[in-house]
C-alpha cells in the first residue's frame, strides 16, 4: 500500500452490490472500511479514488423486478436509491458510484470481451452444468452439496445446457500461482491467500462467461444472442472507473488499485482467480492488494444475510442508540462505525450484537473519549478563562503516549489492522485520563501553581486534539465536534494527518464546551427490559432441563464424542460489562482462529494468556455469552473458579487431539 512515485494517490474499491436487496450490515462493513481508509489517505494529502456502486445485470434482478411488477431497469433505478441513501446516512464519502447499466461501463465490458476474443482467450463451446441464480455462479456436478444444492447458499440450482463463450482461465493458473507466491501481500489475510492458492492448484477451470440473451445484460460484440456473464461484467467495473480504454492518461495515473476490499465469499472463485486471470490476459498490472474480510455471523455461526433471515440493519442500530442514549443521529452513526472495527479483528468473522454495541458506547465512547472532554474543558473554562495558553516548562508529559498511538495508527492503516488502530488510540486515552487524576489540576490551582497548571491542561487538551484526528477516519462527525469544542474550528485549523504530532495545539484556542457527545446509557434498565421479555422462554427452558434425567456416569463412547484439541491463544480482551469474562482468539489448527468466551478474567490477565497453549472443547455448540459469540470451551482446573489452565507438558502444534 505504500505510495509510489506517480504523485501521491490512493485507489480503493469495494465490491459493487446486487440491487435486488436493501443494504445490510455486510454491505456496510466493506463500504465503511473503505471509507475509513479513504479518509485516512485524504488526511495525508493524497489524491484518492474511492469506488463503490451497484451490480445490476443479474438474473435475480430480473426475477425480483417481475415480482415487483416492474421492468428490470426501473426496478434497478428504484433499489439503487436505497444504497445511495444508506451510504449518505452512514457518512460514506465515496468518489465514484458506478452502475453496471451505465453506457460507459457497457462500452468497456464489450471492449474487454472483444480483445480477449481476438487473443483467443475467449472461445465458443457448449455449457452443460448447474447454475445458482441467487449466487450467480456456475457449478459442476461434483461441487454441489448433498441433495444437489448450491454449496454457497444451500438453495436449489438450475440445469443449464446452452451454447456459450468461455474464458480460458486455465491458461493462467501457473502464472497466477507464481505471482501470488512472489508477492504474498497481493492477497490478504494469509488464510485467504492459502485458500486461493489451493483453489488454483486444484485445477483452475475455464469459466463460462456468457448466458443466452433474455433482454438484460451487455450483449456479446458481434453475437447478440448472448449476453456477458454478470460476474465478468461486474469485475470490469474497476477498469471502467479507472478509465481503461476510455482515458489513457487517467488510467495511467490511477491504476493499479492499492486495495480492493471484499467479503471472503467472493474472493477465491471470483476476485482471487477469475479477476486476476482476466487482468493477466489483458496484460494489465494486478492490484497491489486484495483484502477479504470476514462475515458478521449469528450466534450459531451462520453468515448474516437476508436469505437466512438473520440480517442486521445498520440503520436500525443507529436508531436504537439514539433512542437509548439521547445522542445525535450523527454520533450514533459514528458509534456503529466504531463498533464494527473495534469489536472484531478486520479479516475474521464476528458477531454483531445490539447489546455489545450499547456496552461499547458506554465503556469506550462515554467513559473514555467522552469523559476526557467532559472533565478537561470545564477545567480550562474555570482556571484559564476558557483559553488555551502557550505551555511553559513541564509540558509534553503525554508526548510518548501520543507518538505511540500515532505510530500504531499509521501501521494499522497500512496493514488494514483497523482494530489495532483504535486499540492504540484508546491506550492513549486511558493514559490521558489517568494523567488528569495523577496531576490533579484542581490542586495545582489551589496551590497557585499557574505555570504547571497551564502545562497540564495543555497536555490533556492536546491529547484530545490528537484523538480527534486519529478517530476521524472512523468517526468523522465525532471528530469534527471535538474539533469544534476545543476551539480549533473557529481558528480555521485544518484536520490533517501531519498535525497528529504532539504539541501542535495552538495557543489562543477558545474552548466551547457543548453537551456531552456520548450520553451514558442505562444498561441495567435495558437488561431488565430484555429479561422481562424473555422470562417466559427461560421458564420453559428450565422446565425442560428439570424433566431431563441426568446420570452421574458417562460411557466411554460418550466421552469419545468430545473433540478435545490443543490451541494457541492469539489474542485476549475483556468482555465489556463483566469482570469475569475474556474474549479469546484461539488457533486450533483450522483455516481460521476461533473466538471463545471464557470466565478467566479474575485469575488470568490477557497478557499472560496470549501465546499460551490450552486445551479446547472444539465440538461444543456455539453460544452467545453477554452478546459475544463463543465457539468452544477452554479447560481449566478449579471447583468454584479457575485456578490453573489444563496445558500440555511439552510443545505441541495447535489442533492436536487430546485423548
Amino acid at each position: 500500500m505504500a505510495i509510489d512515485g506517480r504523485d501521491k494517490r490512493f485507489f480503493i474499491t469495494t465490491p459493487i452490490y446486487y440491487v435486488n436487496d436493501r443494504p445490510h450490515i455486510g454491505h456496510s462493513y466493506s463500504t465503511t472500511a473503505a471509507d475509513a481508509l479513504a479518509r485516512y489517505h485524504r488526511m495525508r494529502g493524497e489524491e484518492v479514488l474511492f469506488l463503490t456502486g451497484t451490480d445490476e445485470h443479474a438474473q435475480k434482478v430480473v426475477r425480483a423486478a417481475e415480482a415487483a411488477g416492474l421492468d428490470a431497469q426501473a426496478f434497478a433505478d428504484r433499489v439503487v436509491l436505497s444504497f445511495v441513501d444508506m451510504w449518505d446516512k452512514m457518512h460514506v464519502n465515496y468518489d465514484r458510484f458506478i452502475r453496471t447499466t451505465e453506457d460507459e461501463h457497457k462500452q468497456v465490458v464489450a471492449e474487454v470481451f472483444r480483445r480477449l476474443l481476438e487473443r483467443g482467450d475467449i472461445y465458443k463451446d457448449r455449457y452443460e452444468g448447474w447454475y445458482c441464480v441467487p449466487c450467480e455462479t456456475y457449478f459442476t456436478e461434483d461441487t454441489l452439496d448433498e441433495g444437489g444444492l448450491c454449496p454457497d447458499c444451500g438453495r436449489e440450482v438450475e440445469r443449464v445446457t446452452e451454447e456459450a463463450y468461455f474464458f480460458r482461465a486455465s491458461a493462467y493458473a501457473n502464472e497466477l500461482v507464481r505471482e501470488i507466491e512472489a508477492r504474498p501481500e497481493r492477497i490478504m489475510p494469509d488464510s485467504r491467500r492459502n485458500e486461493v492458492l489451493s483453489f488454483i492448484r486444484g485445477g483452475l477451470q475455464d469459466t463460462c462467461v456468457t448466458r443466452g440473451n433474455q433482454g438484460w445484460g451487455v450483449p456479446v460484440p458481434g453475437d447478440e444472442q448472448h449476453v456477458i456473464y454478470v460476474w465478468f461484467d461486474a469485475l470490469v467495473n474497476y477498469l471502467t472507473a479507472a478509465g481503461w480504454s476510455l482515458d489513457e492518461e487517467k488510467f495511467a495515473a490511477t491504476w493499479p488499485p492499492n486495495v480492493q476490499l471484499m467479503g471472503k465469499d467472493i474472493l477465491t472463485r471470483f476476485h482471487g482467480s477469475l479477476w486476476l486471470a482476466m487482468l493477466m490476459a489483458l496484460e494489465i498490472e494486478l492490484p497491489e492488494m486484495l483484502f477479504a474480510h470476514g462475515w458478521w455471523v449469528s450466534a450459531s455461526g451462520e453468515k448474516v444475510s437476508k436469505s437466512r433471515g438473520n440480517v442486521v440493519d445498520p440503520w436500525a442500530e443507529v436508531e436504537l442508540l439514539v433512542e437509548e442514549s439521547g445522542c445525535t443521529t450523527d454520533v450514533a452513526v459514528d458509534a456503529v462505525r466504531y463498533y464494527m472495527f473495534r469489536e472484531v479483528t478486520f479479516g475474521l468473522d464476528g458477531t454483531f450484537s445490539s447489546e455489545g454495541l450499547l456496552a461499547r458506547f458506554n465503556a469506550d465512547l462515554a467513559n473514555d473519549l467522552g469523559n476526557l472532554l467532559n472533565r478537561t474543558l470545564p477545567l480550562v473554562e474555570r482556571y484559564l478563562d476558557g483559553t488555551i495558553e502557550q505551555p511553559g516548562p513541564g509540558a509534553g508529559q503525554l508526548t510518548p503516549q501520543i507518538s505511540q498511538a500515532v505510530e500504531q495508527a499509521e501501521r494499522g492503516f497500512e496493514t488494514l489492522d483497523l482494530r489495532g488502530v483504535l486499540m492504540g488510540v484508546w491506550e492513549m486515552l486511558s493514559a490521558a485520563n489517568k494523567f488528569i487524576d495523577e496531576r490533579a489540576p484542581w490542586d495545582l490551582y489551589k496551590q497557585g501553581k499557574k505555570v504547571e497548571l497551564a502545562a497540564v491542561l495543555y497536555d490533556i487538551v492536546d491529547a484530545a486534539r490528537v484523538s480527534a484526528l486519529l478517530v476521524a477516519p472512523f468517526m468523522p462527525s465525532v471528530a469534527e465536534e471535538i474539533w469544534r469544542q476545543i476551539g480549533l474550528e473557529a481558528m480555521g485549523v485544518a484536520m490533517t494527518w501531519d498535525a497528529c504530532e504532539a504539541g501542535r495545539l495552538p495557543a489562543g484556542a477558545q474552548v466551547h464546551r457543548g453537551r456531552p457527545i456520548f450520553p451514558r446509557i442505562d444498561l441495567d434498565r435495558i437488561r431488565q427490559r430484555v429479561a422481562a421479555k424473555t422470562a417466559e422462554t427461560a421458564k420453559e427452558e428450565q422446565k425442560e432441563k428439570a424433566e431431563k434425567k441426568e446420570s452421574a456416569m458417562i460411557s466411554y463412547d460418550d466421552f469419545m464424542k468430545m473433540d478435545l484439541r490443543t490451541g494457541e491463544v492469539l489474542d485476549a480482551d475483556p468482555v465489556e460489562g463483566t469482570d469475569k469474562l475474556l474474549k479469546l482468539v484461539v488457533n486450533i489448527g483450522e483455516d481460521e482462529p476461533r473466538q471463545i468466551v471464557a470466565g478467566l478474567a479474575q485469575e488470568f490477565s490477557p497478557r499472560e494468556l496470549i501465546g499460551q497453549t490450552v486445551v479446547v472443547v472444539a465440538n461444543l455448540e456455539p453460544a452467545t455469552i453477554r452478546g459475544t459469540q463463543s465457539q468452544g470451551m477452554i479447560l481449566a482446573a478449579g471447583s468454584d473458579k479457575p485456578v490453573a489452565l489444563i496445558v500440555p507438558d511439552r510443545d505441541v502444534a495447535p489442533g492436536e487431539r487430546v485423548r
